[in-house]
């Protein structure tokens, strides 16, 4: 059902005065019509994400993508916690997937997805750290390049080193915001003045390890019975290795012109090298190799 047809179904069954809006408990009701229980923590933070004012009710209109995605993509496996390979969560057009390489476009918007909290919020804390004064010092223009390299670096590295498995989270474009920024430190410590540069740097570790690691478990060791491989962390090393490259020549050039640096264009050859290889290795290695992949859901 695409968004018109969910705004016109609301509006039919729930709203026939054309108000705009609809009540909580309606909106509540409707979740579990729809074989969509949710506990009282998981109904009460939708509604708390859902709902634009004090009055009990929700703006539908403003709501219906919020919906799509939550409902479709999250409420429907009933687990926020440790989520897994699931049908309906990898039916979604923006997953990286190896049967549909053939759709470039999921290549980079498999970042819009997440596998569980546990993995947005650990992508959010660091962003939040480590991308937003790295943003505010480089600007955005340069920052973005970075993240978005190390985006499509993750997938590609999927694709060619784990090659049956499905690919979803932002943790290549972070962890080359990461990488590239904790390298820049380390070979800049003594003229850094910042007082809380190890503290910041010791929390950045923590987190991307942790990451990585259940990263690691969850592909190989998941928590429940699942019907496909699990995603794979193999991004999080190919952005990590992005950041260490390109982006520590990034950083340290930030008050000069990328152009007139020889070491950049020696990187960027590399990384486009690397892009040509991966674009052949999907049009030709599967069908040589054999690989058996999973039927795509």
């Amino acid at each position: 059902m695409d968004r018109s047809s969910l705004l016109q179904l609301i509006q039919e069954q729930l709203d026939p005065d054309n108000t705009g809006f609809i009540g909580v408990e309606t909106f509540a009701s409707l979740v579990h019509s729809h074989e969509l229980p949710l506990d009282p923590s998981k109904l009460e933070m939708l509604v708390a994400l859902a709902q634009s004012n004090d009055e009990g009710q929700i703006c539908y209109q403003e709501l219906v993508d919020l919906i799509i995605v939550f409902l479709c993509y999250g409420a429907r496996l009933n687990r926020w916690v440790l989520q897994t390979y699931h049908p309906e969560y990898m039916k979604s057009p923006l997953v990286y997937h190896p049967g549909h390489r053939a759709r470039a476009w999921r290549f980079f918007t498999y970042m819009f997805m997440h596998v569980g909290l546990e993995q947005l919020g650990f992508n959010a804390l660091l962003q939040l750290m480590i991308g937003v004064p790295l943003e505010m010092v480089h600007g955005i223009l340069r920052i973005s390049f970075l993240y978005l390299a190390g985006v499509l670096a993750g997938s590609l590295t999927v694709s060619i080193t784990d090659m049956r498995a499905p690919l979803v989270g932002g943790s290549g474009g972070v962890y080359a915001l990461c990488s590239a920024h904790l390298a820049n430190v380390v070979m800049n410590w003594a003229g850094m003045r910042c007082p809380y540069k190890l503290l910041r740097m010791v929390l950045a570790l923590v987190c991307m390890s942790s990451e990585v690691g259940r990263a690691v478990w969850l592909r190989f060791s998941p928590p429940l019975a699942a019907s496909g491989p699990q995603p794979s962390f193999m991004a999080h090393l190919a952005g990590a290795i992005v950041g260490i490259s390109m982006g520590l020549t990034i950083l340290r050039s930030y008050e000069e012109n990328l152009q007139d640096q020889c070491v950049w264009w020696v990187v960027l050859l590399s990384y486009a090298t690397f892009l040509v290889f991966a674009v052949f290795w999907n049009i030709f290695a599967y069908d040589l190799l054999g690989t058996q992949i999973p039927p795509p859901p």
